[in-house]
């Protein structure tokens, strides 16, 4: 005897989706200016991976005082010194700004620290990195995700037709660039954990929009006369179920990580979760409406109500 799959959303439920594009459309618009304004006024918070400094990542016997460590290494006068839990009370990451001169001032400001900090500390990672080579990985960072996103919306188009391909191309474009708006507006800590955050989101993204388009293009080819406004409708209707129920597990399976996992995992879970609460609205009205705005699909020629 089998169990019949349970639906999160009932079959025969028909919300207009379409007729509440604006306030999808709205909510985009609002949020894509959000991002912009925020990353003209305040910019990203560059971590030590694209900006340069000293990382220095320790292992203390016993629990580590923050705020004692803290003050012990401010009277070095090293400018800029950032520590946090490292995943365990004993663990604690240390990030210092670039110093002045060369790599010589860079290693002394090292030696510095270790000997402040005494030889009871297990130093598992110190790391060094020059403005040089942090600017260049930024750029490459960014690049990289530009161009998955690009790479994924040509798929979709050779997948598809090119009309669903500009489509997928501006939602993962969206939903990547309110997470960037993410980091903005509270200043996380931007670095290459970051932009892994991003590539991770825009192929969660692209999955959800290519199940919806998926049905839309078996919708158009089992309803030749029905209007694109109601193939796009049903097709969303019919997948709603899955839409809603993938991203809640995700979250699900998120919350850990978000609750537990520490400084230097929470930035990369709460920008994944908010980019699939993005993503999950953005699959539903921006990219399916969007194609109301595109030529006629290429097998059948639907006209809009």
């Amino acid at each position: 005897m089998f169990l019949r799959p349970w639906n999160f959303i009932p079959h025969d439920t028909k919300i207009d989706f379409v007729a509440k594009r604006w306030w999808g459309f709205s909510a985009t618009l609002v949020l894509t200016i959000a991002t912009v304004v925020s990353l003209a006024l305040n910019g990203l918070n560059l971590g030590i991976d694209f900006k340069g400094g000293i990382l220095i990542e320790a292992k203390a016997p016993q629990a580590v005082d923050i705020a004692t460590l803290r003050t012990t290494l401010g009277s070095l006068a090293l400018g800029e010194v950032t520590l946090q839990e490292f995943g365990n009370p004993t663990d604690v990451l240390i990030s210092v700004q670039r110093q002045e001169g060369d790599e010589t001032a860079q290693q002394r400001a090292v030696q510095l620290i270790r000997e402040k900090m005494g030889t009871s500390y297990e130093y598992r990672r110190v790391e060094v990195v020059g403005p040089t080579v942090g600017k260049e990985l930024f750029q490459a960072g960014a690049l990289a995700t530009f161009f998955a996103v690009l790479a994924i919306a040509i798929y979709v188009g050779f997948r598809f037709e090119w009309q669903f391909g500009v489509a997928a191309f501006t939602a993962t474009l969206h939903d990547v660039l309110v997470t960037v708006g993410l980091y903005s507006v509270f200043q996380l800590d931007f670095n290459l954990t970051a932009i892994a955050a991003l590539l991770t989101l825009a192929g969660y993204s692209i999955n959800d929009t290519v199940v919806v388009f998926d049905r839309i293009r078996e919708t158009l080819r089992r309803h030749k006369a029905t209007s694109l406004k109601d193939v796009i409708n049903d097709s969303v209707n019919q997948t709603l179920s899955r839409t809603l129920m993938t991203a809640g597990v995700t979250i699900l399976a998120l919350l850990p990580l978000l609750i537990s996992g520490g400084p230097t995992l929470f930035n990369f879970s709460v920008a994944i979760t908010w980019g699939i609460l993005v993503g999950t609205y953005s699959s539903i009205y921006v990219a399916a409406s969007f194609l109301l705005y595109m030529p006629p699909l290429r097998r059948i020629d639907l006209k809009k109500k």
